[in-house]
């Protein structure tokens, strides 16, 4: 038996309402509400609620961690963003804009799952199987074992999953999934809320890893509000600039290892390429006779990247000048900018700022900070930093120097990638670095600048 009701959900920000509102009380948007009657079956409600009654508890000493091994990914990028593998039962959420690469990488996963053995389900809610086919040929794809469905009821991709038994179903894409007893159109929360509830049961209770990909609206949510995150497992975003050929593969949540780890990879005609050292890519292009380049020591998870931070300074034209950052926290620059002009008597109030981190990757950690300072500073002064030389620190409003975490990591991929010198802030205690790389220590941002820039 069927019990409807009447709610008025929210477009934009997912609120749900008894009754309608013209203007939405929680985001302030006009005429966003609208009207679904929803369907609830009484009988599955029941159906899905007996199994959950038989369960008992168990001792937390009984239970072995280690009874379901990880799934290794032939991907060894994507095995390094999820924490070593993929967990059985997991349910994986890969979100980012259009046409960056979701559905190409989700099929490539999929193609190298089933070609090591192991059956593998593309249900596609937005292309034919020729589609499907045509794509992966122009991929070089080829599998036995990889199973393709057009579909967008949920309940016959259920009922295919549960007599294909695949060891991966990745579903393209949540938002075009409905289900028979919602009433909502597909892609608004409800709808897309009540789909990835059953898939997640569906995970839990046989042991098949789903993933669901979700497309990104232009403030950077998932169907709008961000419904789906905690359904999930683990939350990948793909990111990367439209007009670079690079692609960052971030994990923001995992419950099975650490977040913000990254994966790099490269988009060419065959699909995406592992990256398996990305710091020497980011690099590989520089000028080390251009003034206003550095090289950062960054850390992306557990990954140290050496990345290009280049800075322009120009007189300005305008009262105000201007401070624009491509990949760098713009309030970060600011900052930066107000500690030059205060401590080092840079003219920095009549010069406009352009900051620019190469290959379309987003610096958010302050150790960043000195890299990015020497980087204006060599631009204003408009002589280069040393070639060899690469910089990490955190810097403070009094200019000095403050450590970062994880330095002898950042000081072995700087070696590893052919770095004679490391400028940094002076060490409290000398523990064991490494020794293949000279260490230049400084207290303050012009001891820094005199280290690195001994003639200004």
């Amino acid at each position: 038996m069927a019990k409807q009701r009447t709610t008025y959900i929210c477009s934009q920000c997912g609120r749900r309402s008894a009754g309608y509102f013209k203007i939405c009380p929680q985001c302030g948007e006009f005429n966003t509400f609208q009207e679904v009657v929803e369907q609830r079956s009484t009988a599955s409600a029941a159906s899905i609620a007996a199994p959950a009654s038989q369960r008992q508890p168990q001792r937390l000493a009984e239970i072995d961690p280690s009874a379901e091994p990880r799934i290794q990914l032939p991907i060894a990028e994507f095995n390094r963003v999820l924490g070593g593998g993929l967990v059985p039962g997991s349910i994986i959420l890969l979100g980012g804009e259009p046409g960056i690469g979701k559905s190409t990488l989700a099929l490539q996963l999929s193609a190298a799952m089933a070609k090591s053995g192991d059956k593998a389900l593309y249900v596609s809610g937005e292309e034919s199987v020729r589609q499907l086919k045509r794509r992966a040929d122009r991929l070089g794809l080829a599998a036995q074992s990889l199973y393709l469905l057009p579909e967008t009821g949920l309940a016959n991709i259920i009922a295919q999953t549960q007599e294909l038994r695949p060891r991966l179903l990745v579903v393209d894409s949540i938002q075009t999934t409905r289900h028979a007893d919602s009433n909502s159109l597909p892609g608004l929360p409800a709808q897309v809320r009540q789909c990835a509830g059953e898939l997640q049961q569906l995970a839990k209770s046989s042991g098949i890893s789903i993933m669901l990909v979700g497309h990104v609206t232009k403030d950077g949510s998932i169907a709008g509000p961000r419904v789906l995150e905690h359904i999930v497992d683990a939350v990948l975003y793909l990111e990367g600039d439209p007009f670079q050929h690079y692609r960052l593969l971030r994990g923001v949540k995992n419950r099975f290892g650490a977040t913000s780890e990254i994966g790099v990879f490269e988009m060419r005609g065959s699909g995406l390429v592992e990256v398996h050292n990305p710091s020497e890519a980011f690099i590989e292009e520089r000028l080390v006779t251009v003034s206003g380049s550095a090289i950062a020591i960054t850390l992306e998870g557990t990954r140290p990247l050496l990345v290009e931070v280049q800075a322009l300074t120009s007189p300005s034209p305008f009262s105000n000048p201007r401070r624009t950052a491509n990949g760098f926290d713009s309030n970060r620059l600011l900052l930066l900018s107000a500690v030059l002009s205060k401590r080092l008597k840079l003219k920095l109030w009549e010069q406009d700022i352009f900051v620019n981190v190469i290959g379309g990757l987003k610096i958010t950690e302050p150790a960043a900070d000195l890299a990015l300072a020497l980087a204006i500073a060599s631009s204003y002064h408009d002589r280069p930093l040393p070639a060899d030389l690469a910089v990490v620190g955190e810097v403070g409003l009094g200019g000095e120097l403050r450590q970062v975490g994880q330095l002898a990591a950042r000081l072995s991929e700087a070696q590893k990638i052919g770095f004679k010198r490391a400028l940094l802030p002076r060490l409290r205690r000398k523990t064991e670095l490494s020794s293949g790389i000279e260490l230049i220590e400084a207290r303050n941002l012009a001891e820094a600048l005199r280290a690195a820039l001994p003639a200004v």
